[in-house]
């Protein structure tokens, strides 16, 4: 299978062999092992692996919350790997939506005000802040709710906020963290559909699970084990095969 899918100028994401080492009581622990891959725009990409496989490493360095202790990380053009924290806050901001298995929501704040926070951060003026989440949550079928704080929502509309809020600064990709966790099945499903239709309209999104249910409904997968790719390929491929994984040797869920 292709780890190279995303070639040429409609690459968003490039990963050249990315390491992460930490080191645990003195110990090393090498989380990824030169991880290679690239998303072009408007994909949709599952990153699946069990606990230890390096996935929840992976998903803060492509979210920009940690950087590589080796190789590159190329992020809409930028070579995002060696920026100091201020750069990485700012990169953040601007190119990359969050949407959490807890959703991250503040309690006191109605559905609206959450969505606007992203734009609080820019600097964009009340006004247009204030339309600009009202369209994000029309785009989430969630307009009738805006003026709802978290603890009136059901837990699919709470994601649905989470979502609104991630997409309301138009970045480069979304990039959802175990997003159906926290939901029944049911729930998740709604999510599993807004999730096409966002993919649908053109969105780049990158979701990390450790279900194969929830990464087989997505176009591709790259699935890791013991910090490196294993399989890249189609989703339902990718998730539902049967593979023989090695063991974390101690990743200890990193």
């Amino acid at each position: 299978m292709s780890h190279g899918a995303g070639t040429g100028e409609n690459r968003l994401i490039e990963v050249v062999n990315i390491t992460r080492v930490f080191n645990v009581g003195g110990e090393e622990v090498r989380a990824l092992r030169g991880v290679s891959f690239g998303i072009r725009r408007g994909e949709w990409v599952a990153i699946i692996g069990q606990s230890g496989s390096g996935k929840t490493t992976l998903m803060n360095v492509l979210g920009c919350l940690d950087t590589p202790s080796s190789g590159n990380y190329i992020l809409n053009g930028k070579d995002v790997a060696r920026m100091n924290d201020d750069e990485l806050a700012l990169i953040r901001n601007k190119e990359i939506g969050f949407i959490f298995q807890t959703f991250q929501l503040l309690p006191r704040e109605t559905a609206l005000s959450n969505v606007e926070l992203p734009l609080v951060y820019r600097g964009v003026a009340a006004r247009e802040r204030r339309e600009r989440a009202k369209a994000a949550l029309e785009k989430v079928q969630l307009g009738h709710r805006m003026h709802h704080r978290p603890n009136e929502l059901s837990g699919g509309q709470r994601q649905r906020v989470a979502i609104a809020r991630a997409l309301v600064a138009e970045p480069s990709m979304l990039l959802a963290d175990e997003p159906t966790g926290n939901l029944d099945s049911a729930t998740g499903e709604e999510i599993v559909r807004l999730f096409e239709e966002l993919h649908r309209a053109g969105h780049t999104l990158v979701l990390v699970t450790h279900e194969p249910k929830l990464a087989a409904r997505c176009p591709r997968a790259v699935r890791l084990s013991d910090g490196e790719v294993v399989a890249d390929g189609p989703g339902r491929e990718v998730a539902l095969t049967n593979l023989v994984i090695p063991s974390a040797q101690g990743a200890g869920g990193l």
